[in-house]
């Protein structure tokens, strides 16, 4: 089976988009920065080494230190598609992605997209 040519993108060329999408919403590039960490388990960092790198998606996702277990509560439609439903591990990584970045530009409280648990 062919692999999705989004694996093949470099995360640094689509990383502008996401801190674009969200500033244009008035949210910031740190805050884009914060999900991608808590997604992935990256620190800043490293998050930065791998934008400089250019790696692309597949290996980016491939290489995330520490998934954070609490991405399996992200639910929702991104694309016409339910990211629950997502077979294929890689592409539900990138969606939950593009969800996560989709609820900070509508507004949504960082405690929220962060799946952040009442104390």
């Amino acid at each position: 089976m062919e692999k999705n040519k989004v694996y093949a993108m470099q995360f640094a060329r689509v990383y502008p988009y996401y801190v674009a999408k969200a500033e244009k919403k008035g949210r910031t590039k740190a805050e884009v920065d914060e999900i991608i960490r808590w997604l992935t388990g990256y620190s800043q960092e490293d998050l930065e080494k791998q934008l400089e790198n250019l790696v692309d998606f597949e290996t980016f996702f491939a290489k995330a230190p520490k998934p954070n277990p609490a991405r399996k509560l992200i639910k929702g439609v991104i694309c016409g598609v339910r990211v629950e439903d997502i077979a294929e591990p890689t592409m539900q990584e990138i969606r939950y992605l593009d969800k996560l970045i989709d609820e900070l530009a509508r507004g949504k409280a960082m405690a929220k997209i962060l799946r952040a648990k009442a104390e």
